[in-house]
């Protein structure tokens, strides 16, 4: 089960924006949009504390209302949408809504081959510090994963930059389409070998066959099919196996392989359409987030609808999935935006403000502690045993919140002290 990223934290200009039925400006200090740095850190929550106090609750409590709490904080093993399966496209949508102001800037100070320049250099280091975190050559070139969840992120970055750079908005929309409905007739048209490249069939073929080369085997195929999407058996998952060298991360093929990299620029388009739309001074600040709200759930109810062919599948990264979860990220930045910037309710935002100023650091911190489980790995060192003999079960929530309480702090610290990690 994959951890989940944080999108690169560029600079976020302020959006003019109003306190309803007052025409006063809701400052949001340090020329930033502060509802967009605070989704930033309300995604990142969950990764990096709040999951896991779910989960401890969860485990002390079993069969309570927490436990279904707990059920949308994992991901579905293949087609399906939870909660968890938003975190990762909520990252690279907000990655989308920060470019077109972090751009706009860029491109008018350095023009647009500036701010190409500006795109790509971003995306090389994002896509570099991936390679890095995911283990880098420490076994090898055959053992790096050259897909994971920050390259992607760094790839649908750079692919939707470049985009609306040299694109119009009406062009890009068109692009926007074209993605969503090639990538579904690509997939569901294409034909690949009649094998199911999954970890047991692929077992239980070499034991049957007695041949323990994959690739041998799958050449040795020549019936085809088409318009699957099962786990293995479909277009993307067959293209990974053998066009992407490296580690494949299950196995046989990538959930952040190649094909499936491609809707994910659509993802990223999606959030420059919101930051598009947040940047219009002719349209009330109120207007604009109530048609966030309406636009994402047009979106949601579509992407149900396409499901029902082209089904929603996080790992494919499908057109379905686009829509569903890109739905659900206009949705949250319709309301953070209307409470935070035009209401002006700032007294929650703080913690989620400290984290999402620094996503990248604080994501890369608590995986790189030296413990699995990152911040509750450290509090379990250190309180987990005689909590667990005081308390019992109940000790789990007490070690969960212990780590989420360090990491807060760790960010509270980067914050005061103006320690941020901007790619």
């Amino acid at each position: 089960m994959n951890r989940e990223p944080a999108a690169p934290t560029g600079a976020n200009e302020v959006v003019p924006t109003h306190a309803a039925g007052t025409g006063k400006a809701v400052a949001t200090g340090g020329g930033r949009l502060l509802s967009l740095d605070v989704l930033r850190g309300f995604d990142m929550f969950w990764i990096v504390g709040g999951g896991a106090l779910v989960t401890a609750l969860s485990r002390a409590r079993p069969g309570s209302i927490i436990g279904k709490v707990r059920e949308q904080l994992t991901h579905v093993e293949w087609d399906g949408f939870r909660f968890y399966d938003l975190i990762f496209p909520l990252f690279v949508f907000i990655a989308g809504v920060s470019a077109v102001f972090s751009l706009g800037k860029a491109k008018a100070s350095g023009g647009v081959g500036g701010a190409m320049a500006r795109v790509l250099w971003r995306g090389l280091l994002l896509f570099a510090l991936g390679v890095f975190y995911s283990g880098g050559i420490k076994d090898g070139w055959e053992g790096v994963r050259w897909l994971g969840v920050l390259q992607r992120i760094a790839l649908a970055y750079t692919g939707a930059g470049l985009l609306y750079l040299l694109l119009p908005v009406r062009t890009l929309a068109g692009v926007w389409v074209a993605i969503l409905l090639g990538y579904w007739g690509v997939v569901q048209g294409w034909p690949v070998k009649d094998i199911r490249l999954d970890r047991k069939p692929m077992q239980e073929l070499m034991e049957r066959t007695g041949q323990t080369n994959a690739t041998a085997i799958y050449e040795s195929v020549s019936k085809t099919v088409r318009g699957r999407a099962e786990p293995g058996y479909n277009l993307v998952n067959h293209f990974d196996f053998r066009f992407l060298p490296g580690r494949l991360y299950d196995g046989y093929w990538d959930p952040e392989g190649i094909l499936s990299t491609v809707p994910a620029v659509a993802t990223c388009l999606l959030g420059m359409f919101a930051g598009l739309w947040l940047r219009r001074e002719d349209v009330s600040p109120g207007a604009r987030s109530r048609w966030l709200v309406v636009a994402g759930l047009m979106l949601v109810v579509a992407g149900l609808g396409w499901g029902t062919v082209f089904p929603v599948v996080k790992k494919l990264w499908t057109s379905s999935f686009v829509l569903l979860a890109g739905g659900w990220s206009l949705v949250l930045l319709g309301v953070f935006h209307q409470v935070i910037d035009v209401w002006g309710q700032r007294w929650w935002c703080g913690p989620f403000r400290w984290i999402g100023m620094n996503a990248l650091t604080i994501y890369i911190t608590s995986n790189l502690l030296g413990t699995r489980d990152g911040w509750q790995g450290i509090a379990a060192r250190f309180v987990g045993g005689p909590v667990s003999v005081w308390l019992g079960d109940y000790g789990r929530p007490v070690v969960a919140l212990t780590g989420l309480a360090l990491m807060l702090w760790f960010a509270r610290t980067l914050y005061r002290r103006g320690i941020f990690l901007r790619l």
